[in-house]
């Protein structure tokens, strides 16, 4: 038996329709593109398919892969429809971290799936507190919520050549979702000139970098944004440190050493390290400071949401150089029906449930429509959340591979007007 994901156009909506194809032959456009590892036409199953709610539909999958029979959970988004919407599932703050069913609920979305890998340890780093802030950059609702770390200091698998801690799946003005690259630009200005801005609420500053923490941060610390370097994370913490305090545009405090605790409504806490660190330390209290900041991307008009991952899949063919070899299990977003259509992917993790390898992944995306797709966080954090029509809350469809959900930084939510 064969199993397809087509997407239909009907009174100009796109409709993601599962169906399953009793006769044997090969899914549409056949094999795998790109050198993915083969797989046979008749792997992939589907289980329950049902619509979840207005333009969302709910589908359960197997897949056969050599090492036995990978589960998952595949959540189809009708974009096009104009009460369907995407946006960013966060825990109210960048240092926050919250199971993704509390984050649905809190936020009133009826579907969602974790996001971005993030810094859910620091073992490395004796007596640093961990942040459980995410890598990458994150905008809610138009809100630029932190940029990306230096790839040396991200979290999570090695990334495919070609690609980078700035990558991101986003949506933009139009509504139509797709793949992104957001870096930031900004600048710290005083009255001696103007100093890069390397960092928006990250745990891990470039070296020689300033960053900025603003009220999205939270309540964290902020020391390990000083550790490491740009190559390797478990480089120790830098003892060239400074931190500023600036309210109303003008400089309230200056300090040694990163601090932690709220930041308040009108200020920005700015930490430097090495060459950052020095050129702070030539402000002095009550000096005027300016500091600006956006995320630009490579795709035309600003990002309304975003979150990031890496790359698996690109114009339909997978990435060169994915991992064959690392199996587990996945958390992913796809693109299809020329932006219109968002696909959300997560494994089940219970013990006999095969995981996935990159490279299978980016393949079981190409064949359930996807022309574009991004890795998402794994292992204990693959959570895909849905409330049922009527339900008041959402309920975990796949099985934690620690038994319950994992708390978590952030993750892609489905809003449905109306519900």
């Amino acid at each position: 038996m064969t199993t397809g994901v087509i997407v239909r156009q009907r009174c100009g909506r796109v409709r993601a329709v599962l169906t399953v194809l009793l006769a044997a032959g090969a899914l549409a456009g056949g094999g795998v593109a790109g050198g993915s590892a083969a797989v046979s036409a008749d792997v992939l199953r589907t289980g329950r398919t049902a619509p979840a709610a207005s333009g969302v539909t709910y589908t359960q999958f197997s897949m056969a892969v050599p090492r036995g029979i990978a589960r998952g959970h595949l959540l189809t988004v009708d974009l096009a429809r104009p009460d369907v919407s995407v946006d960013l599932l966060y825990a109210g703050a960048v240092g926050a971290r919250k199971a993704v069913s509390a984050m649905a609920d809190a936020q009133d979305a009826v579907a969602g799936v974790n996001g971005d890998f993030f810094n859910i340890t620091e073992d490395q780093h004796p007596g640093v507190e961990p942040t459980g802030a995410s890598d990458g950059p994150a905008i809610a609702s138009g809100r630029r919520l932190k940029s990306a770390v230096p790839d040396g200091q991200r979290f999570g698998p090695p990334l495919p050549p070609g690609t980078t801690a700035e990558d991101v799946i986003a949506v933009g003005p139009d509504r139509r979702v797709r793949l992104d690259r957001l870096s930031l630009q900004g600048s710290v200005a005083t009255p001696d000139g103007r100093l890069p801005l390397r960092g928006l609420n990250l745990y891990a500053l470039p070296v020689d970098g300033i960053g900025a923490y603003t009220p999205e941060w939270g309540t964290t610390s902020r020391v390990r944004a000083t550790c490491g370097t740009d190559a390797d994370r478990a480089a120790p913490c830098s003892e060239d440190t400074t931190e500023v305090t600036v309210r109303g545009g003008r400089v309230e405090k200056v300090a040694d050493t990163p601090g932690r605790g709220g930041v308040p409504e009108g200020t920005t806490v700015l930490v430097g390290r090495e060459e950052g660190a020095r050129q702070l330390r030539k402000l002095s209290v009550g000096e005027r400071v300016r500091v600006t900041d956006r995320l630009v991307g490579q795709r035309p008009g600003p990002a309304r949401f975003a979150v990031g991952g890496f790359p698996v899949l690109r114009d339909g063919a997978p990435l060169p150089g994915l991992d064959t070899v690392a199996s587990a299990v996945r958390t992913a977003a796809g693109v299809g029906g020329d932006g219109r259509v968002l696909y959300l992917l997560a494994l089940d993790g219970t013990k006999g449930n095969a995981g996935l390898t990159i490279d299978e992944l980016a393949g079981l995306m190409t064949r359930i429509g996807a022309r574009d797709a991004l890795n998402l966080d794994g292992g204990g954090s693959s959570t895909l959340v849905l409330r049922e029509p009527g339900s008041g809350a959402a309920t975990v469809r796949n099985h934690p591979s620690g038994g319950a959900e994992r708390p978590v930084p952030n993750g892609i939510g489905v809003f449905a007007r109306g519900l």
